[in-house]
């Protein structure tokens, strides 16, 4: 009995998705503000992506993945508002020991504290413009609104984050222009490829 052979479903996709992982996971990371969160976050949305491969314009890939990390992440969100109100005291998530220097180690723990007050589409906006470097046009696509409302939620929740106590007490990663050429490091364990060799 011959079986036929499988259909050619990958056409790039495992190239792409381990060439994206790194920077879907530091995107993820500041989303989520958990770094095991972060990877759970990426896998599920590449998994997603994989179903509907064939039919992603190549001219659309980034746009159509950040747009869906993004919702998965609001959406992740929104179950966790749910669970919150079923059970008022959640347990603590597990939290992983970063190696490295022990100021780099603050530096993003108070990054990612800032971050986790702001609202979720103002932390979105925020991670996309200073550390994706995407423009609001960009972003507005991504968030599917209007360009003015991504102008206000980056006003709001720049403004939030250089009031933050903690950001606003000394140098870190929001000080001098409000456009910095990129990222700042977030130090953590090497970054696991689920998708081919690690990049």
């Amino acid at each position: 009995m011959t079986h036929a052979a499988e259909p050619e479903t990958d056409d790039g996709f495992a190239a792409f998705a381990t060439a994206a992982w790194p920077r879907l996971v530091r995107t993820a990371q500041l989303l989520t503000g958990d770094f095991h969160e972060a990877e759970d976050l990426v896998q599920t949305t590449l998994a997603k992506v994989y179903g509907r491969w064939g039919r992603i314009p190549p001219e659309g890939v980034d746009l159509y993945v950040r747009r869906a990390l993004v919702n998965n992440n609001l959406s992740r969100l929104r179950r966790r508002r749910v669970a919150h109100l079923l059970v008022p005291v959640l347990p603590e998530p597990a939290r992983h020991r970063d190696a490295g220097h022990a100021e780099h180690v603050e530096e993003r723990a108070v990054l990612l504290e800032a971050l986790a007050d702001l609202s979720a589409r103002q932390r979105t906006v925020m991670v996309l413009r200073y550390w994706d470097d995407l423009t609001e046009q960009e972003i507005a696509d991504v968030l599917q609104c209007s360009i003015g409302t991504v102008k206000t939620h980056a006003r709001r929740g720049l403004a939030a984050l250089r009031a933050h106590p903690r950001l606003a007490s000394g140098p870190g990663p929001l000080a001098g222009p409000p456009r910095p050429s990129g990222p700042p490091p977030l130090p953590g364990p090497p970054l696991r490829t689920p998708y081919g060799a690690r990049p």
